[in-house]
């Protein structure tokens, strides 16, 4: 099904996507929010920009964004894969504990904040590009991957502040990172063999998605960082 919505708000839209399932195309999206919040059963094509709150609550829809996306990009999502072919703004990934966000370009702030994981549940969020200052805050579990590939010259692969708070998950960056500065209740470390094979599992589908080379985007220096297993703050947000 095609479905034009240049001219319907975000209710009526959300309202018209309940009543189907399948395979759905939305063309001429002008920001409309909260698109497929909390569906499970549908396949949806976007083209144009989606609004913020893509893919909120998202419970194993799959979602296919052919252009940019706003913020809020998966927020609390539980199961499900959002892709998107351009850059996403703010906060993507917000609390997601379930799922897969991949994304071609860059993501702002606070990717990755509040990301969880419970027993079989472990989110992943692979970004293609370079992601904004404070990346990862609070991470209590998942993971994610930022590859920094097509960054401006001198361009750092991450802003600042990441990992802030971060006492859960792993994050794997394509980059010795020797210019990022993280804080002391993580450690980053250099990714070795057994790193680059569960790496590898990640990115599969990210390549795969979006043409890339899987074993050219590995030849390169990773940083794998992950919280101080000291860190006071752990048990009280990590299910064992």
């Amino acid at each position: 099904m095609i479905i034009n919505v240049r001219k319907l708000n975000h209710k009526s839209l959300n309202e018209m996507l309940q009543q189907y399932k399948g395979e759905i195309t939305l063309d001429d999206c002008v920001g409309q929010r909260f698109i497929a919040a909390g569906m499970s059963d549908s396949d949806i094509t976007i083209n144009g920009i989606p609004g913020n709150a893509l893919g909120a609550y998202l419970n194993g829809a799959k979602i296919r964004v052919n252009s940019n996306a706003q913020d809020a990009v998966g927020d609390t999502m539980n199961e499900g894969t959002i892709v998107v072919f351009g850059n996403i703004g703010d906060t993507a990934g917000y609390a997601m504990r379930g799922g897969r966000i991949f994304v071609k370009g860059n993501a702002g702030y606070r990717a990755g904040i509040h990301m969880k994981e419970y027993k079989e549940k472990k989110p992943l969020m692979v970004i293609g590009g370079t992601a904004g200052s404070f990346l990862g805050e609070y991470q209590a579990g998942g993971v994610i991957v930022v590859l920094g590939l097509n960054a401006d010259s001198g361009k750092k692969i991450v802003g600042g502040f990441p990992c802030t708070g971060m006492h859960g998950g792993k994050m794997f960056l394509r980059s010795d990172c020797k210019d990022v500065k993280f804080p002391g209740q993580v450690t980053a470390r250099p990714a070795d063999k057994k790193d680059l094979e569960e790496l590898k599992e990640y990115i599969a589908e990210f390549c795969e998605l979006f043409g890339y080379d899987i074993n050219t985007v590995l030849n390169s220096p990773f940083t794998v960082v992950t919280p101080d297993s000291k860190n006071p703050y752990k048990q009280m947000y990590v299910a064992n």
